[in-house]
């Protein structure tokens, strides 16, 4: 199945130049991902890959740094994202408003690229190495994100950034919640709508469920 894969930068004035990078890059992504269906994951070499995407061989590592990386290639942009979210949310909204206004405009973005999300899921579950490398940027989403929030903080938490940490853990822990079931579930329902619920049910507690 031939694919196209396009994830531009967010309100970005592009020239021609770095306007080509994107279109490879995305047929890129597009030739792996139909390759990762076609044979599997750990079956496709990068030389198929670069053959797919008419490009020379030593080409792809000029934008991916390894196959995993091709497919959670957007996982930089979607960080980026949150993190220009959150700097645009009121100064006076609590931190687990901002963080979940933020998610909530990243879900919608999910939502109108369900197709290219679901295929992405599917080959991370599958594969052992994708979804470790998954996780290893998931911890780095923590990271930057705990910065963010300890800075909107300030000094009125003097507790060694654990807040900070804590409230952004739970955030992407609501957002891969409301990910996993929308996806396995078969999408249903709207998934700015479970991410929603997800956050009421972390602000209200969890202790009383039985």
């Amino acid at each position: 199945m031939q694919t196209r894969v396009k994830l531009w930068p967010m309100n970005a004035e592009l020239g021609l130049r770095e306007r080509k990078k994107l279109e490879r890059r995305a047929a890129i992504e597009s030739a792996a991902l139909d390759l990762f269906e076609e044979h599997g994951f750990d079956s496709t070499t990068t030389e198929q890959i670069a053959a797919r995407a008419d490009i020379a061989p030593r080409t792809f590592f000029l934008y991916f740094p390894t196959k995993e990386d091709v497919v959670l290639a957007d996982y930089a942009q979607r960080l980026d994202r949150i993190v220009e979210e959150l700097g645009s949310r009121p100064a006076d909204e609590s931190p687990w408003d901002a963080l979940r206004a933020s998610l909530l405009v990243v879900a919608s973005d999910y939502e109108h690229e369900r197709s290219a999300l679901i295929r992405r899921f599917s080959i991370m579950t599958t594969n052992p190495s994708v979804f470790a490398r998954s996780l290893a940027l998931q911890a780095g989403w923590e990271d930057t994100l705990s910065a963010v929030i300890a800075e909107r903080i300030g000094s009125g938490h003097d507790d060694g950034g654990i807040t900070a940490r804590l409230l952004a853990s739970a955030a992407l822990a609501a957002m891969r919640s409301a990910i996993q079931h929308w996806v396995i579930s078969g999408h249903h329902e709207a998934l700015p709508d479970l991410l929603t619920s997800c956050f009421d049910q972390l602000a209200h507690g969890l202790a009383e469920v039985r």
